[in-house]
């Protein structure tokens, strides 16, 4: 039977194409294995070769850190392409082209392009008795379509979960970034950051060069002993590379970082939070080792425009200004402990009205723990709320753990959805604002609670 034949997927917008993406196993189902996409790019023609690959992995930090590089190489008028996830309102976001979103035309043109070859990709897995194309599988390959289709002359990838058996693992990175190593996914990854490094570290390739933020000791050994099995040049920040000097403010902070091969005093990044100024390190010290192999300096004034430049939604992103109203999307511990800091460091605040949701296959303990810990010294007002997300945990469970942890009975509340969450929590702050002092109203817990907010709030 040829492929002509076969009733094909065809579709006409962006949410046809979503819903074709949405009946696969979703990605947090994502399996371990590489035979699927390496078929797949295979009929495709390779599209995965067709730009050299800036490739990152991590716990935290990875978005954030693959838009500063995009942000950089974008800066020295190359042509980039971006993969990242997952996304806050559209998928459209996780593939970008010169810095913005693939155009709805071509994601469901490209889409439709390839359609038969998944079809064809699909009936070999089948036939072979393993599952079809997941989710993940497909908006990578798409992505690799995209890129080739534009052309771009450099992709920047963000790894999926783990490094190894990722999807966008067919592709080899000329530079291998990895973020710092925490606990999340335990029960995919390990259960502690040696064994996570472990997987992460297998997007590290031959003829590539590591990059590596600080990480923690059992971590680091990993990720060095694999760059030196491989032959491949290394670099830490801490040790070749690091910030040197930081001023935080309001509307982000100056930094001077210390890279690979040159200095960079004074630079603006508009972005908030220590965490977020180390990622610019790693992000400067990534495109140093892919222009000129960590050799050469990069030009001041493209690292002044590219950190300038620089954004990245729903991290720490600062939504109104009075009362401040910030959305953060972390959703584990780590990621949660550092933007507190942040906050706390930026907005100074007395008293701080939250609405947090989480999912289920997160460590929801862990989250809440950081929150009470990294708050503890505020006045504060908890909502509890739901996204839409099948994996959402219902509010009053939320808040029952939240009371449990130790949480002020008092001070928890739950509301069915985020909008009502909203409405209540901004509701306590303008009738509390003028007898508590400065307020601040946070949103957390979950990508798809801060994409939701950021929808109802009109970003």
């Amino acid at each position: 039977m040829t492929v002509e034949s076969w009733d094909l997927p065809e579709a006409s917008t962006v949410e046809d194409v979503y819903q074709f993406l949405l009946d696969r196993a979703p990605e947090n189902k994502m399996a371990p294995r590489l035979d699927a996409m390496q078929q797949m790019v295979e009929v495709l023609g390779d599209p995965h070769r067709s730009a050299p690959v800036i490739h990152i992995t991590g716990t935290n930090g990875k978005t954030s850190t693959a838009r500063m590089i995009e942000s950089l190489l974008l800066a020295q008028d190359l042509r980039v392409g971006r993969y990242t996830s997952p996304h806050l309102e559209s998928v459209t976001e996780r593939i970008s082209v010169d810095g913005e979103p693939v155009d709805d035309d071509t994601f469901v043109r490209v889409f439709n392009e390839i359609a038969p070859y998944v079809v064809v990709v699909d009936a070999r897995l089948a036939e072979a008795g393993a599952p079809k194309l997941t989710y993940f599988e497909l908006v990578t390959v798409l992505a690799f379509a995209v890129f080739a289709d534009a052309p771009v002359d450099v992709m920047v990838l963000e790894v999926g979960l783990g490094g190894e058996w990722d999807a966008t693992n067919v592709a080899d990175g000329a530079v291998s970034v990895v973020t710092p190593i925490d606990l999340d996914h335990t029960d995919r990854l390990g259960d502690t950051p040696g064994e996570i490094a472990q997987e992460k570290s297998g997007i590290i390739k031959p003829q590539g060069f590591l990059v590596s933020a600080a990480q923690d000791p059992d971590a680091a050994q990993v990720l060095l002993e694999k760059a030196q099995e491989l032959g491949v040049p290394f670099r830490f920040e801490g040790v070749e590379f690091g910030v040197e000097e930081r001023l935080p403010g309001v509307g982000g902070q100056q930094i001077t970082v210390r890279g690979l091969a040159g200095t960079y005093p004074d630079l603006l990044l508009p972005l908030l939070g220590e965490y977020q100024a180390s990622n610019a390190a790693v992000a400067i010290a990534a495109v140093e080792a892919f222009v000129g192999g960590g050799e050469k300096a990069l030009a001041e004034d493209i690292v002044r425009d590219g950190l300038g430049a620089a954004s990245s939604p729903g991290r720490l992103e600062l939504m109104q200004p009075s009362p401040p109203v910030v959305i953060d999307a972390a959703h584990n511990p780590h990621g949660v402990a550092a933007s507190a800091a942040a906050l706390v460091e930026t907005f100074h605040p007395e008293r701080l009205y939250a609405v947090v949701g989480a999912l289920s296959d997160k460590d929801v303990d862990g989250i809440l723990q950081a929150l009470m810990d990294g708050y503890s010294h505020l006045d504060a007002q908890w909502w509890f709320t739901a996204s839409d997300s099948a994996r959402a945990i219902a509010p009053e469970t939320l808040a029952q753990a939240a009371i449990d942890l130790g949480f002020p009975e008092g001070s928890v509340h739950s509301a069915e959805t985020v909008d009502d969450a909203l409405t209540q929590a901004f509701e306590a702050a303008r009738t509390e604002k003028t007898e508590k002092g400065e307020s601040t109203v946070l949103i957390t817990g979950s990508v798809t609670v801060a994409g939701e907010a950021r929808r109802i709030l009109g970003h």
